[in-house]
């Protein structure tokens, strides 16, 4: 991919998620990064690992989970284009604490925190972006907590297809049940019965 194909991608993921970025702003952004792409069942980076990159998913899925004391893993949530994973650098943990993985072949754009962080100090259009993402996972932290709190799951995975619409059919089932909190029996049960009601 050359830097004009790359800002033209940008920009029409910036689009999608109704953004304005300037395009010198763009050209920074492309200078400052390295762009890789990951196969499917790869590991990107895993527990543990430092946290010193973060990076924007320009084509394909991500997924990011946990390990548990018995060794089952439980998904944390996924990204797709023009989404971001492997953020703890940026939100102040020092390693990565969870596994990032491709659930299907992935391009990925990837920063060093301190290039990430200046790129955004550098740019109003980005500091006001920043701060959009940052109310976006706020709103998103206190919804997963208020979720498992008072949801049942059929509750959750309603809410799930809400929120990944175009997501659903390419993610594998196990993982939307770990998300949800539930066993893929339950997840299978729940949708036998909307279907049934003719729910979706």
């Amino acid at each position: 991919m050359n830097k004009e194909s790359i800002i033209r991608q940008l920009k029409r993921l910036s689009a999608e998620n109704n953004l304005s970025i300037e395009d010198d702003v763009l050209s920074k952004a492309v200078e400052l990064a390295r762009f890789k792409v990951y196969t499917k069942g790869s590991v990107i980076k895993t527990i543990g690992n430092k946290a010193e990159s973060v990076a924007i998913v320009l084509d394909g899925l991500v997924r990011g989970y946990y390990i548990d004391q018995d060794g089952n893993d439980i998904t944390r949530g996924f990204a797709a284009n023009g989404g971001l994973c492997m953020d703890e650098g940026v939100m102040g943990y020092e390693k990565y604490i969870c596994v990032w993985e491709p659930l299907e072949e992935s391009t990925l754009m990837l920063f060093d925190v301190s290039d990430f962080k200046s790129l955004i100090m550098s740019s109003e259009d980005l500091k006001t972006l920043w701060i959009k993402l940052l109310e976006e996972g706020v709103r998103y932290k206190m919804y997963r907590e208020n979720g498992f709190l008072v949801e049942n799951a059929t509750e959750r995975y309603l809410h799930f297809r809400r929120l990944y619409p175009n997501l659903c059919e390419r993610i594998p089932r196990k993982h939307i049940a770990t998300y949800l909190g539930i066993t893929p029996e339950s997840l299978s049960r729940i949708r036998k019965a909307m279907k049934e009601e003719e729910l979706f």
